[in-house]
């Protein structure tokens, strides 16, 4: 029978630092879900393949389904519960996703809306077709995609300047 190993991981999630220990083997999703009941982070496929568990590290988009959670240690983790204000008001990428009705089942929504802070966040303008390749690493099986990115679409514009 082999024995569990555990390590130490210390991080800022959503702004506060943590600390647990997790057995080497599991994933960041497990890591936020479990330990830090961040229930955003959804599992998917669990291979990287769906974006479901879309999380930001170190300003920049992962599958936290498939980056092991010791890997996190010392690193900045953003999931969607740290984008509302303190108040708990919706940012303006989530307001846009109930604005344009880009959400029907709300499952996939975490993630995509992860990989588009990315996206914002760059500062650069993209065409349409851009997008739809940015996104492409998300499955949703309710919306047809065209809600989302008019929200993308109109967010980018209005952080720029340009709606």
């Amino acid at each position: 029978m082999s024995e569990r190993q555990y390590k130490l991981v210390r991080c800022r999630i959503n702004g506060v630092e943590r600390e647990t220990y997790v057995d080497v083997r599991a994933s960041l999703t497990d890591m936020l879900r479990n330990d830090y009941s961040l229930t955003s982070v959804k599992k998917g496929c669990e291979v990287g393949e769906c974006g479901a568990c879309n999380v930001m590290i170190d300003g920049e988009c992962y599958n936290s389904c498939i980056y092991l959670a010791v890997w996190a240690d010392g690193k900045d983790i953003r999931t969607l519960e740290g984008l509302l204000s303190p108040d708990g008001e919706l940012s303006d990428i989530q307001q846009a996703f109930v604005d344009e009705t880009a959400v029907q089942c709300g499952f996939c929504t975490p993630g995509v809306i992860m990989s588009v802070v990315e996206i914002l966040e760059s500062g650069k303008e993209y065409t349409r077709d851009e997008l739809r390749k940015l996104l492409s690493g998300h499955l949703c099986r309710c919306t047809g995609y065209e809600n989302i990115l008019n929200a993308v679409e109109k967010t980018m514009k209005r952080r720029l300047g340009k709606l």
